[in-house]
């Protein structure tokens, strides 16, 4: 005999597919229609920049540190960006503790593409002293609850904590020292990335998937 819930999972796939052969989605959008969105920026004191973005069910926050490190050895004009993800025990009934599993570390990777291949950030403008020192921008994501669509809220968590973050302006002297000061600036922004996720479904694109849809769906493509 069927667990309930594998019996709950069929019968609402099968709605999935009666809906869509009447052009409809299962909760009354429209294909093109994503569900109602809020992004709050600044809701971490302590971070250099943050956000929580929900997404109708879907909710995640982003934070931004930023520090003084060192450039990776092939791209020493340039500064540090990592993106990293977490999915929080409560996200989900899903979720497990432990290291990241293929899923979020997917996210996380996604979204720093999304945002460095949009030359988000003009990280030319992070060195402090080419090849030794530069900005290093550190932004993770605690995902809160999950109802589809993360790669979509984890790029606009990390994007609105980057672009309204604020860092302690820093100089160097003339023996290379890293000097910290009191004055506020915001990172080098250049341009604000949107991340587009669709669902196929059969015959079907849709965009911003729930996960209902997203566990019946044949393939998904992100463009940003």
């Amino acid at each position: 005999m069927a667990k309930k819930s594998h019996v709950i999972e069929h019968l609402r796939r099968e709605k999935i597919f009666k809906l869509l052969a009447e052009k409809k989605r299962i909760d009354g959008r429209g294909f093109n229609d994503y569900r109602p969105m809020t992004i709050d920026v600044g809701v971490i004191e302590k971070a250099n920049g943050s956000a929580r973005v929900i997404i109708g069910n879907t909710q995640i926050i982003a934070g931004v540190k930023i520090s003084v490190g060192t450039p990776f050895p092939d791209t020493p004009n340039k500064g540090l960006l990592v993106v990293n993800a977490e999915l929080t025990p409560i996200s989900s009934p899903y979720a497990e503790t432990g290291p990241p599993g293929e899923d979020v570390i997917e996210l996380a990777r996604v979204a720093d593409r999304g945002i460095r291949e949009s030359e988000m950030i003009d990280n030319a403008k992070l060195v402090l002293v080419e090849g030794e020192k530069v900005l290093a921008v550190f932004a993770d994501v605690s995902i809160i609850n999950v109802d589809g669509n993360l790669l979509d809220a984890v790029s606009y968590g990390v994007a609105s904590s980057l672009a309204s973050a604020k860092m302690k302006k820093v100089e160097v002297d003339g023996d290379g020292k890293v000097i910290e000061t009191d004055e506020l600036v915001p990172l080098p922004i250049e341009t604000i990335p949107v991340s587009i996720t669709q669902a196929k479904i059969q015959d079907a694109l849709m965009v911003d998937p729930t996960l209902d849809e997203e566990t019946v769906m044949d393939a998904r493509i992100t463009l940003t």
